[in-house]
């Protein structure tokens, strides 16, 4: 269905990716994996023509498929209301027309036949009263066609864009990290979902236990050669391949490593056995020198086979572990309670989400806060961080701690600033020092110098880490924090994370984590229509 071809792309003056080549088929479902800002959102972009290409081809079969897309921030889902963004019946009338005309040209086709039929009926079902039936299997038939987006939550609007990218009956997917913020109900329906969808899928996705599931093939971008290699199966698959690869690969550099020293060696000795017959002999020994320059040739042809051995372009490279994200927090505040709410309202003036709320954190206590998509789980930890006013009730905060907050949206980032100015700012010393702090979340080079708005999402991530570092917090409060984080830098996360003596709030849909993570659990329940309670759980000993 999609065939890439020697595809080359690039960001403003930088490479990206050069020669990139794959395919997938019905039934494929590839997902594109890699480090923050190796390419792989750039590359969605640039197969569906949303990005400029350097060279190379990309083609579909057949020519008038389509293809749903969901981009990875969700603004996909446009427009200024829910309403707008389901007002995709322009989009489905020219499907419906292309459709007749391609059975107005082949009559007798099925298949022109079966795609005019099931364009009219998506058309039909888009004027449907409210709420569309495309919503309800989301959990969001209770939005309204006014509702602002701007008042969804990060996986109410994730959903909103699945929807969309669904809505119209696709002949491929394309999606970029569709499991940010989806609570599990809806990941498990996105599982179902692709693993249903008849044709090809192309997704990127961090999710390790997502893509054991869903997987049949990785394509992994490799960031030192810029390109793309294909390994079929899922995640555990590949890890396997990657591995015994790294095995052979080692065994194959110590192999040539030792080929060369011994090569070395040899070249030495013939040298040596040169010199020595020169050093004891004179002119008057004609014969015995001419048999040591012949042996002297023979050294430096031997050296010549050398450095064309150490110059062949498939020698095995020296295998090298990759250059991993650097995360150490500070210390813990000096108090067994650090942050408290009493009796507190939580929301937003005419729309109250939460009402007497009572809890208290404890200056080392791991909670996770859990509860559906819209709940209310970063209003609460807003709250927490003081960005949102109480409806009622108070906030305690011990004298000494220092709250850390890491917003889901990134939306703390100044867009036009510098990494580089971000981390000034924060108080990370002079130029050198900021660069050499940053070069620990892995910004090297210039990238220290790119406006926040060019960034990956994945390396806004990494500076919004090194900004709480930075800022020295004894109270961590961290709204999806693994969203658009790559698999090695998630595991020095949680790494870190292990190791930080302070307290911690962390909202994450990821189950494994938030099991291995934390001993408390703050649960935001439906109690009642239209109410909702936080329940608190804590484990034994906790």
């Amino acid at each position: 269905m999609l065939t890439v071809s020697n595809l080359s792309v690039s960001r403003g003056a930088e490479d990206l990716l050069a020669q990139v080549t794959f395919s997938v088929a019905a039934g494929d479902r590839a997902a594109l994996i890699g480090a923050n800002g190796s390419g792989k959102s750039t590359l969605l972009e640039a197969i569906q023509g949303r990005h400029p290409v350097r060279s190379g081809s990309v083609s579909w079969t057949p020519a008038g498929l389509t293809a749903g897309y969901l981009d990875q921030s969700g603004r996909s889902a446009g427009g200024g209301s829910v309403g707008e963004f389901l007002g995709a019946a322009a989009s489905l009338e020219r499907q419906v027309e292309r459709a007749a005309a391609q059975l107005a040209a082949a009559p007798d086709d099925e298949a022109a036949a079966a795609a005019y039929g099931a364009a009219l009926e998506r058309l039909t079902a888009a004027a449907e009263p409210w709420p569309p039936k495309a919503l309800r299997p989301w959990g969001l038939a209770g939005l309204t066609p006014e509702t602002p987006l701007a008042h969804l939550s990060g996986g109410q609007r994730l959903k909103l864009g699945l929807c969309r990218a669904l809505a119209a009956g696709p002949d491929f997917l394309i999606l970029d990290e569709p499991t940010n913020h989806l609570d599990g109900p809806a990941l498990q329906l996105l599982e179902e979902t692709l693993l249903a969808f008849a044709g090809g899928v192309l997704f990127v996705s961090h999710d390790r236990a997502f893509l054991d599931r869903v997987a049949t093939e990785i394509l992994a971008v490799d960031p030192r050669r810029r390109t793309v290699t294909r390994y079929p199966g899922n995640y555990s698959a590949y890890a396997g391949q990657l591995a015994a690869e790294l095995t052979r690969q080692r065994s194959r550099y110590q192999h040539e490593q030792a080929l060369v020293r011994k090569m070395r060696q040899d070249i030495a000795r013939t040298k040596e056995q040169a010199l020595s017959v020169e050093r004891r002999t004179t002119p008057r020994h004609p014969n015995v020198r001419r048999l040591a320059k012949k042996v002297a040739r023979k050294a430096r042809a031997r050296e010549t086979k050398l450095q064309r051995f150490e110059a062949a372009p498939d020698r095995a490279a020296r295998p090298t572990a990759s250059w991993r994200l650097k995360v150490e927090f500070g210390g813990a505040a000096a108090s067994d309670r650090v942050l408290g709410l009493a009796d507190a309202g939580i929301g937003y003036r005419g729309a109250p989400l939460l009402e007497a709320v009572n809890v208290d954190l404890g200056g080392r206590e791991r909670v996770a806060l859990v509860g559906a998509n819209g709940s209310g789980k970063t209003t609460l930890l807003r709250t927490l961080a003081g960005h949102l006013a109480l409806l009622g009730g108070s906030l305690r905060r011990a004298p000494a701690a220092v709250v850390g907050y890491l917003a889901q949206e990134q939306e703390l980032l100044d867009p036009q600033a510098t990494a580089l100015a971000a981390i000034h700012a924060a108080g990370a010393g002079a130029e050198t020092e900021a660069r050499s702090f940053l070069h620990l979340f892995l910004f090297t080079g210039d990238d220290s110098l790119r406006p926040v708005a060019d960034l990956s999402y994945g390396e806004r991530a990494r500076l919004a880490l090194a900004l709480l570092v930075a800022r020295g917090a004894t109270v961590l409060l961290l709204d999806e924090p693994l969203n658009h984080l790559d698999i090695d830098s998630r595991e020095r996360f949680e790494t870190a994370l292990d190791q930080f003596a302070g307290a911690v709030v962390v909202v994450s849909h990821d189950l494994y984590f938030v099991e291995r993570y934390a001993a408390t659990r703050w649960e935001i329940q439906e109690h009642g229509p239209g109410r909702r309670r936080l329940v608190v759980e804590r484990a034994a000993g906790a």
